[in-house]
């Protein structure tokens, strides 16, 4: 008899509901690295479509995070926010680092997919439990999430 209890999805408020979609994308990004390595592509395509990820994507994602979603925890003293803000410096660190790349991209993908299920899983629950309406109103009309447009012609993922 199978006991294990299922954990009902996360009801994620309307104002988070674009970062929690930018943050499948990154789930995504964390997979397709995976597949690429996995299949011996060469880690240099892989590097060159995660480099087009970070400027394009993350780096904007962490942004808005940072000034508009850890402020309502309060400051960087909150241990949430430190954590958060210590994994986006590491992420960012991953990203520019130029060292042997299929070992950074192996780091990329951990730290990428570890960093979001805290997002998602924690931060974000105890953001929506301590916000005002006034605050997450503020957050829906600074952010409505773009669509999700994959300018990238080298679909290395899927060979």
């Amino acid at each position: 008899m199978n006991t294990t209890k299922k954990t009902p999805p996360i009801k994620r408020h309307v104002a988070l509901q674009p970062l929690s979609r930018e943050h499948h994308h990154g789930l995504l990004l964390a997979w397709k690295i995976r597949a690429g390595l996995s299949k011996e592509v060469t880690p240099e395509r892989i590097k060159s479509y995660s480099d087009w990820f970070f400027e394009n994507h993350l780096l904007s994602h962490f942004e808005m995070e940072e000034h508009h979603i850890f402020p309502i925890l309060g400051n960087s003293k909150h241990p949430m926010v430190k954590r958060a803000l210590r994994e986006h410096r590491k992420l960012k660190r991953l990203f520019l680092h130029g060292g042997e790349l299929s070992k950074n991209l192996s780091l990329i993908e951990a730290e990428l997919t570890g960093h979001i299920r805290y997002e998602e899983r924690v931060l974000f629950n105890e953001v929506q439990q301590v916000a005002t309406p006034e605050q997450l109103l503020e957050v829906e009309r600074l952010h409505h999430g773009q669509p999700f447009v994959e300018e990238w012609g080298d679909k290395f993922w899927e060979h």
